[in-house]
C-alpha cells in the first residue's frame, strides 16, 4: 500500500480524490434551522436532542469524530456506552438557548489533536465519564442560574471525580484516497477496572424517505475472515464500500429511519428504526436490531473490560475494495501518515518553541476538523417534500423567504460544528486566512463559494448565516482574498491571478449592494446593522431602534473604507498585467476618499462621528426630531477606523501611468480631500502615499486609548469595550427605559442578541488580528522614527511594528503555559485542568476573558481563533530571518 502523499506538502496542490473523504460530519444536526419545520420558527424546540437518536434528519447527519464522503451519503462515527448512561452516546450533548444561562453551549469534553489538509491523518480525543452522564443536572442547574452567575460545566458536576473516565482516542489514516484505516484506543484513567462498549457505526444518510424517488442504499453482513467481521455497503452514487472490523464483534443492523411510534405515537412501518441499536445495547431489546443482518445503519459492538491504567485498541477499515488481509501492515501506515504530518507542521513551525508548535498544530487541526458537508435548498425547504406534511403557511412569510435561490450542497468550514454548525460569511473569511497556511486551494474554494450565484443574492448581498441570511456581516471577504493570494504567493512564488480576478468581479457586485442599500442618505456614511458585533452597542443594531430614526455607524463606515482599499489593492495587482484594471483602481481610490471625507466631516455639512474632546469615534443617533446625539460608548466600534489603511508604492505609479495620472488629477482638483493622502519621498525610490481613514493626530489619540491598560489593553490583547465602563457604565434613557452598556470581561449579563455572545469586554481574535495587520501597514509608511507610548502611561516608546508584535505576543500567550505551568485559556478554576493530560489538549474558544485570558463562549470555535496559527507563523518567519541576518554578519575583529 502507498504510504506517501505529496498532497500533504504545503506548496503542492491537493488532488481532488484526496478530498473525497474527510471529517465532513456535523457534530449537531438537531436544533438547526434546516431541520426546523415548525410554524413558529424555534429550531431548538422543533428538533430537540431528545429526538435526535430517534428521528431521521432531512439535510445532514451528526456524530462523534465522524467522517463521510464529500456528499455525505455514507457516514462513519464513534458511539459509546459506559453501562450507566440512559442512552447510547452517539452524539454530543449540550444546552439549548433557553436552557443555558448564557445561551446554548456544548457540555462535553473533546479535543481535536491533529489533522492534515488531505485528511490522510486525523486524531481526536473524547473524554467519557464512567458514571452516568448528568443530562438532567446540567439542564436544571443551568436553567436555575441567572446571567450574573457562571455557566455550570460538565467538570463542575463531579462526574469526573477520582479520574473515573475513559480517554478515547480516534485516529484515521488513509492508505489511499478511498481506503480509510481507523484505530480507536480507550484508556481507563480510573482506580478500578471498568467496562466500555465501543460501537463504531456506519450508516447511509437518509436520502430516500422524502418522496423524490431516491435510490435506497443497503448495508449487509458479508463473509469476513477468521480475524475480522465484514460489512458490504452498496449505493448507486457512492458505489460499493467494505467495512472490516477486527476481531469478532457483534454486527447490529437497523434502518436510519424515524421511530414514529416513540416520537409521535404513529406505528412504525418497520420494527427496525434509527434508535434500534441503542435500544438493543442499553435496554437489552434484541428484537430492535435486524437478525437478517441487513439495513441502512450498522454498529460493530465491542465490549472492553479495561484494567485501571490500562488501554485497549480496536481497528477497522473502510475501503472501496475488499481486502483479504485488511489489517496487515496498518500500524505502519498509521506511523507513516503521522510522520508526514510531523514534516508538514515542522516546515510551518520552523523557528518556534515546542509549546508554540503545539499551539499552532492543534489550532490548525481544529480548523481542519471543522469542515462540514452543508446541505440547504431554500426553495425545497420552503415548499416541503412530497408525501410529507406541508410546511405551515407562515413559513412563506418567515425566515429566509427572500433567499429562494440559495442552494448549498458543499463541504464548508464551520465556525464550530456543535454550537455554530452553519457557515457565517465573515467567520468564513477569517477561516480562509488561516487555512491558506496549509491548504490554499481549499481556502480559495471557500471564498469563491460565497460569491457563486447559488450563494450570493441576485442583488449582490452575501448570505450571512442560516438563522437570517439577510442579516449583515462585515465585508471582510476582499481582505481575506488578498491575504490568501499573498500567502500562497509567498509560499510558492506564484500568485493565483485567475482566483483573484474571479473573486474580484463578484465582490464588486457586493460592494455596489453596500453602497446602494446601506448608505441611505448617499453621504458615504453607512448604517450596516449589527455587523457581527452582536451586543456591542446600546441597542440591538439589527432591529428597528426604540427611538425611531437611524444610526450612523463608525464601524459600518470604517468597514466600507477598508473594503474600498482592499479592492483598490486587488485592482492594482491585476493592473500589473491588464491595464483595464487601472480604471477600476481609480474608482476605488476615489470612493475611499469620499468615505474618508465623510467619516471626518471635511465638508462641515455632515454628521461628525469624531469627538475631539474624547479623541474617539462614536456612533451617532439621527432622531426623528432632527437632533443627533452621539452614543458615547468607547468600544471596538470607535477603533474600527484604524482598519482602513493601505499604502501606494512608488513602483505602482511607474508601472500604472493611467492610475497615477488620475490620482494626481484628483488630488490637484479636490484639495479638500488631498489632505487625506499624506506622502513622503525617499531619494532614489520615489513617492509612497498613505491611504487611511485616520492618521497623524487622530491616529495617535485612538492608539493612546487602545494601548491604555485601564481601557482597551489587556495582558491578552485588545478588549472589545473600554474597562472605563466597568466603573462608569454608559446609560441612554428612552421612553422611561434606561439602556446601558457596562464592561463585562466574560459572559454577557444581557439577553441582547441572544445572550450567548459578548462584545462588551472580552478579547476577540479576528478584530485583534485586523488591528495588528493595520499597525504593520502604518509602520510600513511611517517607519522606525514614528513611535507611540505602549502601554499608555509606561513611558516606553515603541514603533508601530513593535506594538503589533507586542499585541501578537499577548494573544499567543493565552495558550502558552505561564510561570505557574498553567495556560490562561483554561482559567484559574477547575483543578482537573492542572493535570498535563488536560493542559496539553487545547481548546480554541470563541472569545477570551478580558482580564484573565480564559476561554469563553463556544469552546471549539477554532474557525477564527485559528488565526493564532498565523500570528505564530509570522513570529517564526521573523525569527528565521533574524537568525539569517545574524549569521550573515561577520564576527567583530578585536585588535
Amino acid at each position: 500500500m502507498s504510504t506517501t502523499t505529496s498532497s500533504n506538502r504545503r506548496t503542492e496542490p491537493i488532488a481532488p480524490e484526496w478530498r473525497r473523504w474527510g471529517p465532513y460530519l456535523s457534530e449537531r444536526q438537531w436544533g438547526t434551522v434546516r431541520e426546523d419545520y415548525s410554524a413558529y420558527g424555534e429550531a431548538w424546540d422543533s428538533f430537540p436532542h431528545d429526538h435526535a437518536r430517534s428521528r431521521a434528519y432531512r439535510w445532514g447527519e451528526d456524530g462523534i469524530f465522524g467522517v463521510s464522503d464529500e456528499h455525505q451519503r455514507l457516514c462513519f462515527a464513534l458511539a459509546l456506552w459506559n453501562g450507566a448512561d440512559p442512552i447510547l452516546k452517539e452524539r454530543l450533548f449540550g444546552l439549548t438557548g433557553s436552557e443555558g444561562n448564557h445561551g446554548e453551549d456544548v457540555k462535553e469534553l473533546y479535543y481535536y489533536l491533529d489533522n492534515t489538509p488531505t485528511h490522510a491523518w486525523m486524531q481526536g480525543l473524547y473524554k467519557y465519564p464512567q458514571r452516568a452522564y448528568p443530562y438532567a443536572d446540567l439542564v436544571e442547574t443551568n436553567r436555575a442560574r441567572g446571567r450574573d452567575q457562571p455557566e455550570y460545566e460538565l467538570l463542575d458536576t463531579g462526574v469526573f471525580a477520582e479520574d473515573r473516565y475513559f480517554d478515547v482516542v480516534v485516529e484515521y489514516a488513509k492508505a489511499a484516497p478511498d481506503d480509510l484505516l481507523v484505530r480507536i484506543t480507550a484508556a481507563n484513567r480510573g482506580p478500578e477496572a471498568a467496562t466500555l462498549h465501543l460501537l463504531p457505526t456506519l450508516w447511509f444518510r437518509n436520502t430516500w424517505d422524502w418522496g423524490h424517488g431516491a435510490h435506497r442504499p443497503e448495508l449487509h453482513a458479508s463473509d469476513g475472515g477468521p480475524d475480522h467481521r465484514l460489512v458490504r455497503a452498496t449505493c448507486h452514487t457512492v458505489g460499493t464500500y467494505w467495512l472490516a472490523c477486527a476481531g469478532s464483534p457483534d454486527l447490529l443492523f437497523t434502518e436510519n429511519e424515524s421511530n414514529t411510534e416513540r416520537l409521535w405515537g404513529v406505528p412504525n412501518r418497520s420494527p427496525y428504526v434509527k434508535d434500534g441499536i441503542g435500544e438493543a445495547v442499553v435496554n437489552g431489546r434484541t428484537g430492535a436490531v435486524n437478525p437478517d443482518a441487513v439495513g441502512t445503519k450498522v454498529a460493530a459492538h465491542y465490549v472492553l473490560d479495561i484494567a485501571p491504567g490500562g488501554t485497549e485498541t480496536i481497528r477497522l477499515r473502510l475501503s472501496h475494495k475488499a481486502h483479504g488481509r485488511p489489517f496487515a501492515g496498518v500500524d505502519e501506515t498509521f506511523a507513516a501518515r503521522r510522520e508526514e504530518a510531523d514534516d508538514l507542521y515542522a516546515s510551518l513551525g520552523a523557528g518556534l518553541t515546542d509549546e508554540e508548535r503545539r499551539v499552532q498544530r492543534q489550532a490548525l487541526a481544529g480548523l481542519l476538523w471543522s469542515k462540514q458537508f452543508y446541505h440547504y435548498e431554500i426553495a425545497r425547504w420552503l415548499d416541503g417534500d412530497p408525501g410529507h406534511p406541508q410546511p405551515p403557511a407562515s413559513r412563506k412569510r418567515g425566515r429566509n423567504t427572500a433567499w429562494h435561490h440559495l442552494n448549498n450542497v458543499d463541504v464548508i468550514s464551520m465556525p464550530d460544528k456543535w454550537e455554530y454548525p452553519w457557515y457565517a460569511a465573515w467567520d468564513l473569511a477569517f477561516h480562509t486566512v488561516a487555512l491558506a497556511l496549509v491548504d490554499p486551494g481549499f481556502a480559495k474554494n471557500q471564498l469563491l463559494l460565497l460569491v457563486r450565484e447559488w450563494y450570493m443574492h441576485p442583488n449582490g448581498q452575501l448570505p450571512a448565516y442560516e438563522w437570517a441570511f439577510g442579516d449583515v456581516n462585515p465585508p471582510v471577504q476582499a481582505w481575506a482574498a488578498w491575504q490568501v493570494y499573498n500567502t500562497e504567493k509567498r509560499a510558492t512564488g506564484t500568485g493565483d491571478r485567475a482566483f483573484l480576478e474571479r473573486v474580484f468581479h463578484k465582490l464588486i457586485l457586493n460592494f455596489t449592494w453596500w453602497v446602494n442599500r446601506k448608505d441611505s442618505e448617499g453621504h458615504n456614511v453607512f448604517q450596516g446593522g449589527f455587523l457581527g458585533l452582536d451586543n456591542i452597542g446600546v441597542f440591538d443594531r439589527s432591529q428597528a431602534l426604540p427611538t425611531g430614526g437611524t444610526l450612523e455607524q463608525s464601524d459600518a463606515t470604517a468597514w466600507m473604507g477598508a473594503y474600498s482599499l482592499n479592492l483598490l489593492a486587488i485592482a492594482l495587482e491585476l493592473a500589473r498585467e491588464d491595464p483595464v484594471y487601472e480604471d477600476v483602481a481609480s474608482k476605488f481610490f476615489e470612493h475611499f476618499l469620499y468615505i474618508a471625507g465623510a467619516m471626518n466631516n471635511l465638508g462641515g455639512d455632515g454628521i461628525e462621528l469624531w469627538e475631539e474632546e474624547d479623541g474617539f469615534y462614536y456612533d451617532v443617533l439621527l432622531l426623528p426630531d432632527g437632533s443627533h446625539p452621539r452614543l458615547k460608548v468607547r468600544s471596538l466600534v470607535g477603533l474600527m477606523p484604524l482598519l482602513a489603511v493601505e499604502t501606494t508604492e512608488p513602483e505602482w505609479h511607474e508601472l500604472l501611468p493611467d492610475f497615477d495620472g488620475r490620482l494626481c488629477w484628483f488630488l490637484e482638483h479636490r484639495r479638500d480631500l488631498a489632505g487625506l493622502v499624506p506622502s513622503w519621498e525617499e531619494p532614489g525610490h520615489g513617492k509612497r502615499r498613505l491611504l487611511a481613514l485616520v492618521h497623524g493626530h487622530r491616529m495617535k489619540q485612538l492608539l493612546r486609548r487602545m494601548l491604555d491598560p485601564d481601557e482597551f489593553l489587556s495582558d491578552y490583547g485588545i478588549r472589545a469595550l473600554s474597562k472605563e465602563h466597568e466603573a462608569h457604565p454608559y446609560e441612554f434613557p428612552v421612553g422611561g427605559t434606561v439602556y446601558n452598556v457596562r464592561y463585562e470581561p466574560a459572559e454577557s449579563s444581557t439577553g441582547l442578541f441572544g445572550g450567548n455572545s459578548n462584545w462588551r469586554g472580552p478579547i476577540w481574535f479576528p478584530i485583534n488580528y485586523l488591528l495588528i495587520e493595520s499597525l504593520r501597514r502604518f509602520h510600513h509608511y511611517y517607519g522606525d522614527d514614528f513611535r507611540v507610548e505602549c502601554p499608555t502611561g509606561s513611558g516606553t516608546m515603541l514603533t508601530l511594528l513593535a506594538v503589533a508584535d507586542e499585541l501578537s505576543r499577548r494573544l499567543i500567550s493565552i495558550f502558552l503555559p505561564g510561570p505557574d505551568g498553567r495556560r490562561p485559556v483554561f482559567g484559574p478554576g477547575n483543578g482537573a485542568k492542572d493535570d498535563p493530560d488536560w493542559q496539553n489538549n487545547l481548546l480554541f474558544y470563541e472569545y477570551f476573558h478580558g482580564d484573565t485570558g480564559a476561554g469563553v463562549g463556544a469552546s471549539h470555535q477554532t474557525g477564527w481563533t485559528a488565526l493564532v496559527a498565523n500570528l505564530l507563523a509570522e513570529q517564526a518567519s521573523r525569527r528565521v530571518e533574524d537568525a539569517r541576518e545574524k549569521a550573515a554578519k561577520p564576527d567583530p575583529v578585536f585588535v
